[in-house]
């Protein structure tokens, strides 16, 4: 496969890079321009903050800084800035464990959802970016990639 046309890029010169790095490569540069992008579509967060929401709900009850560091795959230390910038803006609050008073859970606030439901993913304009990031792709291509970063993560972990 002929990296430099399928990308594009002028500047750039792959040469023979085997598959693996080069999705690697890709994956990486994906999620940098990914990140810029919705910085710029979220106005009163940042995207990562806005991940690290999407995270907080995804787990059944209110997690500790552990278990979202996990779930967004993340450091503990950069979780923590995360967290402690959207608490500044009112997004976030914490509290103590009812079984363990030495664990904190977090907690989205009133506020944070008011923002989810006016920016949620069936609002028009996120629905009209991910269609716009999707297009072109069937079904078949998006599981086989799913799959495969499935994979990838798995392995990852055994390292």
């Amino acid at each position: 496969m002929n990296y430099d046309e399928m990308m594009n890029l002028g500047n750039v010169n792959f040469g023979d890079m085997p598959p693996q790095p080069f999705l690697l490569g890709l994956l990486s540069a994906f999620d940098n321009r990914y990140q810029a992008a919705a910085d710029a579509f979220f106005k009163e967060i940042t995207w990562k903050q806005f991940f690290s929401v999407i995270c907080i709900n995804l787990c059944k009850e209110p997690p500790t800084l552990n278990e979202l560091s996990d779930v967004m795959g993340s450091s503990h230390q950069n979780v923590k800035q995360i967290l402690l910038k959207l608490e500044k803006k009112g997004f976030v609050s914490t509290f103590a464990d009812e079984k363990d008073k030495r664990k904190q859970r977090i907690y989205v606030t009133e506020k944070c959802r008011n923002f989810l439901e006016k920016n949620d993913n069936n609002g028009q304009q996120s629905q009209y970016i991910i269609g716009r990031i999707f297009d072109g792709i069937d079904e078949k291509s998006l599981m086989t990639t799913i799959q495969t970063i499935v994979k990838m993560e798995r392995n990852l972990s055994e390292l």
